[in-house]
């Protein structure tokens, strides 16, 4: 039909032109399928024994001769060094020099060993004070007593230059109160008097001398006599009493 309108010599005709549309239009749509068609396709890849190797990497040149010297097969992995980094801290803090490091040690021990002397010279200056002051509580201690003590000493001064003159009666009564005197300041300072005499023998309390059989035998380890008074200073023994006492056994 085309040949036949371009061989005409008159005017081309409205139809000619509609029909050359209508094939690009067409033309048009078959290549847009064939490329959608192209597009959807999925290609299988290469099946071989190792597989195809990965692309290359995009980074160039340079990382595909990183990539060859990493995985060089002729180095032994024994001859490989790696970096080793400098010391340092754990925190990052380079370390210290040795000779720094001597230096301070050196100086924290001499610290260490003047505060040890000062801390033994101090020790001992406080046991020096602390004996002193129990010898000067002790010394205090004994001065009180005696200077209660005192009046009866001077009751027996005036007793010994009275009594020459003095009757057996009047010197037998002075005797007495300044006994009485003496042992209440001792009983007031802390001091027991210890009479067993007609109670069970206590081997704490007291020192068996002497045994007796008994008379009945509910008196057996009683204490029959004292020959010497025993004492407790402030509920301490300081001498036991010394007595007899009854036994069928022979023994206390």
């Amino acid at each position: 039909m085309l040949p036949a309108v371009l061989a005409s010599s008159g005017p081309i005709p409205v139809s000619y032109y509609l029909w050359n549309v209508t094939q690009e239009v067409s033309v048009q749509v078959s290549d847009k399928r064939r490329l959608s068609r192209d597009r959807d396709t999925v290609w299988d890849p290469i099946h071989t024994a190792g597989g195809m190797a990965d692309p290359a990497s995009p980074a160039g040149p340079s990382a595909d001769a990183a990539d060859l010297a990493s995985t060089d097969m002729s180095v032994d992995p024994g001859s490989r060094t790696e970096s080793v980094p400098p010391p340092s801290g754990g925190s990052g803090v380079p370390a210290e020099p040795p000779g720094e490091a001597v230096r301070r040690l050196e100086s924290q021990l001499d610290e260490a060993r003047e505060r040890h002397l000062r801390l033994a010279a101090e020790f001992d200056n406080f046991r020096k004070r602390i004996a002193r002051e129990r010898t000067e509580l002790g010394d205090r201690a004994q001065a009180g007593l005696v200077t209660r003590l005192l009046d009866v000493l001077d009751d027996m001064d005036r007793l010994n230059a009275e009594g020459s003159a003095a009757s057996a009666d009047s010197l037998r009564q002075a005797v007495g109160l300044v006994d009485k005197k003496l042992r209440k300041e001792l009983e007031a300072a802390g001091l027991e008097r210890i009479d067993p005499a007609g109670q069970p023998f206590d081997p704490t309390l007291h020192e068996a001398v002497s045994t007796l059989p008994p008379p009945s035998p509910d008196r057996d380890h009683t204490v029959s006599a004292t020959f010497q008074t025993g004492y407790r200073f402030k509920g301490m023994l300081i001498r036991p009493a010394r007595v007899q006492v009854y036994s069928d056994q022979g023994q206390a």
